[in-house]
């Protein structure tokens, strides 16, 4: 039995139904992928609402993409970026602020020492973890950025890093996912990076390919609310019924997981009072074209003010469309997400024509709110609180008794993103056929 139909589980459920057991996967939506999501935009053309970038160093994502014969599209950064940055927007070739270069290059230093702190097979036995955990990255920036213009940058870096208030977050949890990502150069990088390809066609192919092969076995519209565990196997209840299985694996959100009754109890929660969900809402402005490719421009901006943080180029290859998504992070995405659906569209548009101002009226426009989605309790990621990694970390993985976890949260290697969701359903699949 397995407990949800994203990337992290349903790679668990393909992994044990080539090795020939019987599987089943309950997915509460009425969809698979998890935290990815196809959005269409044009006849042919589709956005990712959800999960969407990827790189050279994602190997397993890479290999499942070759078996199910899926291609990349590059993500397209040919052109100047935008930025307003508490002045007016201005025009500036690469990628690179308009700041104080030298604050800004203490601020990736400081990051960067910090970083190769990190023990990445045990971030809690990182050396000064529990100091490190117990400081908001917002507190570590008071402490330790001097210059306004690193003060104002931080906040926007991790908002598009990692969807994160820095008021929410550990600074150990910022370290871990910058050193589990590869590090910060890579993380932010566009060519060569970790944002360098998207999936043509959206990155939800690749749950639904994987669920075609599992036919009747998932069952959609299913949440599931209990779990209880006897020494003859497993007890699933969901919305629609009940299934009895040897073993679980739970890939779930830490949030979710905890919701859900288990009996017995597992020895620690996957949680704390401080786990915060993503902060992160996806803004999809599409245009009868690409336009702002004629005027010399990427499509990037980054903003300190909202709604939109940051936009980059999303448009389809061949679709005919231009499409730019801007990202509403951090304390941002909360605030967007309590507008009605006319001012989100009146406060986007407004900003996306000031920043662009060849831009003609939209043709389509798309909210797609993690911030208050139910069965994903936010998005990139679950959002580590002070506290949270000495204290779950430990216990992340370890199963409970035939319950096993997997999720991107429960892998240290490429946390938060597509590739460490897959390595946490391939472990999840190698414990359950370890059993045997």
């Amino acid at each position: 039995m397995v407990v949800g139909a994203g990337f992290a589980g349903l790679t668990a459920a393909t992994e044990l139904a080539a090795a020939g057991i019987d599987v089943t996967v309950l997915e509460a939506r009425d969809r698979v992928g998890g935290r990815a999501r196809g959005l269409q935009v044009s006849a042919g053309g589709w956005v990712d609402a959800g999960a969407a970038y990827l790189g050279d160093r994602h190997t397993e994502l890479h290999s499942l993409m070759a078996e199910l014969d899926l291609k990349t599209t590059p993500t397209v950064m040919r052109g100047a970026s935008r930025f307003a940055l508490g002045t007016e927007a201005t025009t500036r070739d690469g990628r690179f602020p308009p700041l104080n270069a030298v604050a800004l290059g203490d601020l990736f230093e400081r990051l960067d020492e910090l970083t190769a702190t990190v023990r990445p097979d045990a971030p809690w036995l990182t050396p000064g973890a529990g100091e490190l955990d117990a400081l908001t990255a917002g507190a570590w920036a008071e402490r330790h950025l001097t210059h306004p213009d690193a003060r104002l940058f931080f906040p926007l870096f991790l908002g598009e890093m990692m969807a994160a208030d820095p008021a929410k977050v550990s600074i150990l949890h910022v370290a871990v996912y910058l050193r589990s990502g590869g590090g910060l150069r890579y993380l932010n990088a566009f060519e060569g990076g970790a944002q360098q390809d998207r999936i043509d066609g959206g990155a939800h192919q690749v749950c639904e390919r994987l669920a075609a092969r599992l036919g009747d076995g998932v069952r959609l519209g299913e949440p599931v609310h209990a779990v209880h565990q006897d020494d003859d196997g497993v007890t699933v209840r969901s919305a629609k019924g009940e299934y009895r299985a040897d073993v679980a694996i739970m890939a779930l959100p830490p949030l979710l997981a905890d919701a859900v009754d288990h009996r017995p109890e597992p020895p620690a929660r996957r949680a704390g009072d401080r786990t915060a969900r993503g902060c992160a809402v996806k803004v999809h402005l599409v245009y009868p074209a690409p336009v702002w490719r004629d005027h010399g421009l990427s499509g990037w901006s980054v903003n300190a003010e909202g709604p939109l943080l940051s936009t980059v180029d999303d448009s389809p290859a061949g679709a005919g469309v231009g499409v730019l998504t801007g990202f509403v992070t951090g304390a941002e995405a909360h605030r967007f997400a309590a507008l009605d659906p006319r001012e989100q569209r009146s406060a986007a548009v407004g900003q996306a024509a000031r920043l662009f101002p060849m831009l003609p009226e939209p043709v389509g426009f798309h909210v797609t709110d993690w911030v208050n989605e139910t069965y994903s309790q936010g998005c990139y990621a679950a959002l580590f609180g002070p506290g949270d990694w000495v204290r779950h970390g430990p216990g992340l993985t370890a199963p409970h008794l035939r319950v096993h976890w997997a999720g991107t949260e429960t892998s240290t290697e490429f946390f938060g993103l597509m590739e460490g969701a897959i390595r946490s359903g391939r472990r999840a699949a190698e414990e359950v056929l370890a059993r045997r």
